[in-house]
């Protein structure tokens, strides 16, 4: 099934000495509450995020994310630092810092992605990569589903395209 995966838009980049921090942001047709719980239950997660929780996202402490990629699986040490229901939700990922920002906005919901990541990267492969899985959200959301698209599948819907649309975007 061909998915409209839109184009770039709505990310920036900042930099902190050996780091960077994508920040991603994108209206949802949904409140709050509704996102909330698509950021933090592990059901919900399998069906959009880049990863698998081995647990709810609610409760601070360690959990496991595990990165999946058609049959290989990697897990990640995660540790939830930031739940503030419906508003904000901190976690590490592996090396990774992941900020979940949820503003009302009318009737829906500003996301805001703070991902801040420790190690040397590719800024555009990232927003590319949240891109097709808000995307992905979105669908769910509306309660129209069309199946996770994470790994090397995300190939098959435009990535290599929207990724040189955000390496434009954030100037590489």
């Amino acid at each position: 099934m061909a998915i409209d995966m839109g184009s770039a838009g709505g990310a920036s980049l900042t930099a902190a000495g050996d780091h960077w921090t994508l920040i991603f942001i994108r209206e949802l047709r949904q409140p709050p509450a509704t996102v909330w719980e698509a950021l933090t239950d592990p059901a919900e997660l399998d069906q959009w995020a880049p990863f698998s929780a081995a647990r709810d996202l609610t409760e601070r402490g360690p959990t496991t994310l595990t990165m999946v990629d058609g049959d290989e699986r990697h897990d990640l040490p995660a540790e939830v630092r930031v739940v503030e229901p419906p508003r904000v939700l901190e976690y590490s990922w592996g090396g990774d810092l992941l900020r979940w920002e949820l503003e009302p906005a009318g009737a829906g919901t500003l996301l805001t992605l703070r991902h801040t990541l420790f190690e040397s990267g590719d800024p555009a492969s990232v927003a590319t990569g949240w891109h097709i899985c808000v995307v992905v959200l979105q669908h769910q959301l509306d309660g129209d589903p069309v199946g996770v698209i994470r790994g090397a599948a995300a190939r098959e819907h435009g990535f290599d395209e929207l990724r040189e649309e955000y390496a434009k975007l954030l100037a590489e």
